[in-house]
């Protein structure tokens, strides 16, 4: 090989322990990996500008559409390794007749949500998306507010609250390895402010594809992870990074 092949990935576990598989495909082949992590912006700028050959995964068409469009002509997808989504969650415990967006201006929920709404990075697309659903739905009317945050801000947010039995709406993701840990109820979005179901797809650069090689470009186009594989491994993943906020004593949820 001219040099090992650069493969990127959105600096968060999920994308980690997708792009291991990625790069466990194209080492058997024969390639040495220089692996690198960066925010959504930074990683799918520095594809655009020839920093990385791959990137693993870009959401499409909702939650990454605006970084993909920048970059789109210099790119081509070779597989979907799962289906993620941006949601708006609560805790099971929350009564069951709050089921939509819609319903946290109603009691129970207006009488007793917590109307912080903590987010993780910007640029991610349930970050960018939230704000838009807060105004979309009137929810800043009854002081309900986003605030940008990190990762551990978010989930470690949720999981003190879910200790506490509080009323709490987080905007999350799936595959996100804590839906193993805690039983948590998809909000539905009727205004579909929060986009779709994504197609996760790895990215290989046009200059770079005779790079990889048509053997190991047809070996990642048969890839399939799945969201359950993908929060498994995002559990192993946060299981080695030792994460303050995941209770790991707990049983898996189901």
């Amino acid at each position: 090989m001219s040099r090992p092949l650069r493969v990127g990935h959105i600096k968060l576990s999920f994308h980690d322990a997708a792009s291991e598989q990625v790069e466990l495909v194209l080492r058997s082949h024969g390639h040495e990996i220089e692996r690198s992590a960066a925010p959504h912006k930074e990683m799918f700028a520095a594809l655009g500008r020839g920093g990385v050959d791959l990137l693993v995964a870009a959401w499409l068409p909702w939650s990454h559409g605006a970084y993909y469009a920048e970059i789109a002509d210099l790119v081509r997808p070779v597989t979907v390794l799962y289906q993620p989504q941006a949601i708006w969650a609560v805790p099971d415990y929350v009564p069951a007749e709050v089921v939509s967006i819609e319903d946290l201006l109603r009691p129970p929920a207006l009488d007793r949500m917590d109307r912080l709404i903590q987010g993780m990075a910007p640029g991610a697309g349930i970050s960018e998306m939230s704000p838009l659903a807060v105004r979309a739905y009137g929810l800043d009317a009854a002081g309900y507010h986003f605030e940008n945050g990190t990762e551990d801000d978010c989930l470690g947010r949720l999981v003190a609250a879910v200790a506490e039995r509080k009323w709490i709406v987080v905007p999350f993701w799936r595959p996100q390895a804590l839906h193993r840990r805690l039983n948590l109820r998809h909000l539905a979005d009727p205004k579909a402010v929060l986009g779709g179901t994504d197609n996760a797809t790895v990215l290989v650069r046009k200059d770079a594809e005779d790079l990889v090689g048509l053997a190991a470009l047809a070996d990642l186009a048969g890839l399939h992870l799945g969201n359950p594989l993908v929060e498994l491994l995002d559990e192993k993943v946060r299981r080695r990074a030792s994460n303050p906020y995941t209770d790991y004593s707990r049983p898996p949820a189901g």
